[in-house]
């Protein structure tokens, strides 16, 4: 081993409020804030999702190689039709067609609802 993730850092035209939609999602705190990154996880000791401010963003389009995913998170769900209204309150925009759990967040990154696999624990209590 070389090292352990530290964090995902994903760019976003506003990075607070972008990572205020994943905190909602992934239901842990938002435990670093500046104006131009801010870091959602469990506290401040632990790894997570981190958001920088890009000045001249430019949303990825999916499927489209001609605007690349850049990167994508699978979230694991107890129940993909409870949680597929669930992200569309939140601002998500579905992406795929009928059936299918894609969704882009409020700055246009692409993620996937997957169900829960049997080795996991519970994602709610």
């Amino acid at each position: 081993m070389i090292g352990r993730l530290h964090h995902l850092v994903i760019d976003a035209p506003d990075p607070q409020a972008l990572a205020e939609f994943y905190a909602e999602l992934l239901g842990q705190p938002v435990s670093y804030s500046s104006d131009d990154f801010v870091v959602v996880s469990a506290d401040v000791h632990s790894s997570g999702l981190a958001f920088q401010r890009a000045r001249d963003f430019r949303a990825p389009r999916w499927p489209d190689p001609a605007h690349p995913q850049q990167m994508h998170l699978d979230v694991m769900v107890d129940n993909v039709e409870s949680a597929h209204g669930r992200v569309l309150a939140m601002g998500a925009t579905p992406l795929g067609g009928h059936g299918s759990h894609v969704y882009a967040d409020p700055a246009g990154h692409p993620f996937c609802l997957i169900p829960r696999p049997g080795w996991a624990a519970p994602v709610e209590p």
